[in-house]
């Protein structure tokens, strides 16, 4: 009978220590949502951006992309974000897609301006850059090495370095 006791009491505490590790790791994951004023920007391409992704400046998180749309007469991915109401950014901010890692997801990067009128609520962010793909990186450093490997055309010897 006392070793059932004791199995319990242990049980309970791996059960106790295995909570407060999970409330430990969600909020320094810094998970939640944040909460306030709603921005879109317009992207020719948004391959590995989710909903939920961070918004950063300068590797700070001040927001969330909420919602990933497609406008139907561009054609163009619409990545709606919602930007913690205390950050206040210029009208030329530039928006970014970014990679964590080589492995890892994408997040927004937004590069603040130097306009001194600001964004409001519900606005637009003009400034958008899409980051290429794995696939398109490749295959131009392989072009430029081809490139570089060739003789010169015109019959004369190669230009030396």
């Amino acid at each position: 009978m006392r070793r059932n006791v004791i199995e319990t009491v242990l049980g309970g505490v791996v059960l106790a220590v295995a909570g407060f590790f999970l409330a430990f790791a969600y909020t320094s994951a810094d998970l939640r949502k944040v909460n306030g004023y709603a921005l879109t920007a317009n992207f020719t391409s948004i391959s590995g951006l989710q909903s939920g992704a961070d918004v950063r400046i300068s590797g700070v998180k001040v927001g969330s992309v909420t919602e990933l749309t497609l406008d139907p007469k561009s054609y163009q991915a619409v990545v709606h974000m919602s930007i913690h109401p205390d950050i206040k950014l210029p009208k030329d901010t530039a928006a970014v897609i970014a990679s964590e890692s080589l492995l890892g997801g994408k997040f927004l990067s937004l590069e603040p301006g130097g306009e001194e009128d600001m964004l409001k609520p519900d606005g637009r962010v003009e400034y958008t850059q899409s980051t290429p793909g794995i696939e398109q990186l490749l295959g131009q450093v392989i072009f430029s090495l081809q490139n570089m490997s060739k003789p010169s055309q015109e019959g004369g010897e190669p230009p030396k370095l």
